[in-house]
């Protein structure tokens, strides 16, 4: 049987086979990649798209803070951005970053150049092709905000431009593919004062942390807010706060967040989000749709009907 590794295009980037994924996601947990590619700059992305077989399937994943990979990995290529995809640039109210670049980093970026609308990024701990992708937002914004244009490779190996209109941003969603890629993307702002967005930033982490588990192993709200209600009153009434599935837990802080306590798998954590799902339902009548992106495949023991 030929390995995937084999059946690649030459990259300058790096490949790496079989690469444990578990310390790249906030929850600890997970399978490995079959292979791990990381391009050395969008030329070199380019370049693979343009020579890989079509069959070969495609995952990008960021820093892992919103994702569960379930417990037999990812199968085909996991594209995970690097230091040259997290350059972040200023001029005038407009800011240009690299979708590697972390969210909170964009927005302290902005703070000290002046520049307001980005505050809210300090409390989204992702990066900005992810934030993008799913429209991310917090403290009464939303990407779609400030958004002007991104650059997006493609699944052919070309670089396109996509405006605002072109993503159809919607509550936690965009028209983004899963087989394109963010590589930069340019924002605009407003003129305000470096020491009113400092201590805006400042607010915004104090609440994050008086709120949210944010020190704990998690991976950020669970479940999307049905519109005109909250995911966590629902989870609440359905007596979820504190519930355990072997080393999963509900978090007794904001109950739309899952910890692993240490002993977790991703069938752990899955399976209980499942049953919140299931009461929710028959408490309510509301289906809560999950917001974490869950990569991969079950192993031997995992969830067969999920």
């Amino acid at each position: 049987m030929t390995r995937l590794l084999d059946q690649l295009p030459k990259v300058r980037g790096k490949y790496i086979e079989n690469a444990p994924l578990k310390d790249s996601v906030w929850f600890r947990v997970g399978g490995a990649a079959e292979i791990l590619f990381k391009p050395a700059d969008a030329d070199d992305l380019c370049a693979f798209f343009q020579g890989k077989p079509a069959d070969v399937p495609i995952t990008l994943l960021g820093v892992g803070s919103n994702v569960l990979i379930r417990d037999g990995g990812i199968p085909g290529v996991t594209i995970k951005l690097g230091s040259s995809f997290s350059k972040i640039t200023c001029a005038g109210t407009t800011i240009t970053a690299g979708a590697g670049a972390l969210d909170r980093t964009v927005a302290l970026t902005a703070a000290q150049a002046g520049i307001g609308g980005f505050s809210f990024l300090s409390g989204i701990p992702g990066t900005i092709g992810g934030a993008i992708k799913m429209n991310a937002g917090a403290y009464g914004s939303e990407i779609k905000d400030i958004f002007q244009s991104c650059q997006v490779v493609t699944p052919q190996g070309t670089i396109e431009e996509r405006v605002a209109n072109d993503l159809g941003f919607s509550y936690r969603k965009s028209l983004l593919q899963d087989d394109e890629v963010v590589v930069s993307a340019t924002f605009v702002g407003t003129i305000r004062s470096s020491k009113d967005l400092e201590q805006e930033i400042a607010e915004i982490l104090k609440e994050r942390e008086a709120s949210q588990p944010v020190r704990a192993r998690t991976g950020g709200s669970t479940f999307k807010n049905p519109e005109g209600m909250k995911a966590w009153q629902l989870i609440d009434a359905a007596g979820f706060r504190g519930r355990t599935l072997g080393g999963a837990l509900v978090s007794e802080k904001h109950c739309n967040f899952l910890i692993n306590t240490g002993t977790a798998t991703a069938h752990d954590l899955e399976a209980l989000g499942n049953e919140i799902q299931k009461h929710v339902l028959n408490q309510s009548g509301i289906s809560l749709e999950w917001e974490i992106k869950r990569l991969g495949t079950y192993d031997k023991k995992g969830l067969k009907n999920a």
